[in-house]
């Protein structure tokens, strides 16, 4: 290990991996916030227009808002991206050992795409989280001091376990009336009810996720399986999307392999005789891989997003997972984690997703080679 970190080329190779991540990703940033607002503005009665989000954002944040979120978004898409291709590499070494030509089949790449991605989204979902929070606020704010607990109105316990909670007063003075019918051993029932947060279920309202951005607010809040709650839509999706980009990647590099070898003379036997191919046609390969494996997993894209909107204290998340309350659906839905009321808007934002993940996969290759070439020479 000492002798890894000490290697030169492998702190190059580093450096221009993460020079060329963050990016492609600042680069593409835009295109993803518009893609998560129309994601997540869109309901069964009402789907903005991208004008009308755009407008919603210069309104509310200006045109800075289309990058909120974008160090988190850049630290989770280093580690992720490093991640993905390093597995796949490992996972593809497997395969070449023994062969004569280094050689990958479509199959393989394949199957090590979906292993990648899968590792890939475990670790950028804590990151995704936060991101996207952060650009839902951009373009959604709620003002005024609705959630604010006060001293009066709450105990100082219900503060410190659920912040920013904000209790339904009215309908906590009705439980109290409910059960004024037994007797009374506490001199004042609802301040002994109010020491019991979960007494409260169903009677408060979460706070808006504008208040609720922070990792700190969320890990509060919502406890720290937050940051990975329900990421089964996220495995898949990732699956999906890796699976899809490195055989088709495979697939593509194979065929400008064989194109080149063509119209040498003699033919060569191995890949390894046909020599390196240009930068640039490695780089639109990547580019067509990204944008179709985007398309292939965008539905699996949109569930995450929308889920990721919802803010689920801790306590109703006790309850929901002790009365075994699942997603509603059909066991297809529960699985791929897709509430039946969004099957008619996971498509929203499709073209943004794909030309974002295609320009960001043409950049990230394309500038990786290019700073190579520049630190070796």
């Amino acid at each position: 290990m000492k002798e890894l970190l000490k290697d030169q080329t492998f702190a190059t190779h580093m450096v221009a991996g993460t020079w060329s991540v963050v990016l492609g990703t600042a680069l593409t940033y835009p295109l993803d916030t518009l893609k998560v607002l129309l994601q997540v503005s869109a309901d069964a009665n009402t789907r903005p227009t991208t004008s009308q989000v755009l407008l919603k954002v210069r309104t509310l944040s200006g045109y800075s808002g289309l990058y909120n979120g974008l160090g988190w978004l850049a630290v989770g898409r280093v580690l992720g991206v490093g991640t993905r291709f390093g597995i796949y590499e490992l996972l593809t070494s497997f395969y070449k050992d023994g062969r004569e030509d280094n050689f990958v089949y479509v199959a393989e790449a394949l199957m090590a795409g979906i292993v990648a991605g899968a590792a890939e989204s475990f670790v950028t979902s804590p990151f995704e989280l936060v991101k996207l929070r952060a650009q839902v606020s951009s373009a959604y704010r709620i003002r005024g001091t609705a959630l604010d607990i006060k001293s009066d109105a709450a105990s100082p316990l219900i503060g410190r376990l659920l912040r920013g909670y904000s209790p339904n007063m009215k309908a906590l003075n009705n439980s109290v009336g409910l059960l004024s019918v037994l007797a009374k051993k506490h001199p004042n029932l609802g301040n002994a009810m109010k020491e019991y947060p979960w007494m409260m279920s169903g009677y408060g309202k979460p706070p808006s996720i504008c208040h609720v951005r922070r990792p700190s607010d969320v890990i509060s809040l919502e406890g720290w399986g937050a940051l990975w709650r329900r990421v089964r839509s996220g495995i898949i999706r990732d699956s999906v999307f890796g699976g899809i980009f490195f055989s088709i990647w495979q697939l593509l590099h194979e065929t400008m392999l064989d194109w080149k070898a063509v119209k040498m003379t003699p033919i060569p036997r191995l890949d390894e005789d046909v020599g390196p191919l240009s930068p640039l046609s490695v780089s639109l390969a990547a580019g067509f891989s990204g944008s179709v494996a985007a398309a292939a997993s965008h539905v699996f894209d949109t569930a995450k997003s929308r889920d990721q909107c919802n803010v689920v204290p801790k306590h109703v998340y006790m309850e929901e997972k002790f009365f075994k309350m699942g997603l509603p659906g059909k066991e297809l839905d529960r699985w791929t984690g897709i509430h039946p009321a969004d099957r008619k808007i996971l498509y929203r934002g499709i073209f943004f997703r794909m030309a974002r993940s295609g320009v960001a996969s043409f950049v990230i290759v394309g500038s990786y080679f290019l700073t190579i070439d520049q630190l070796f020479s």
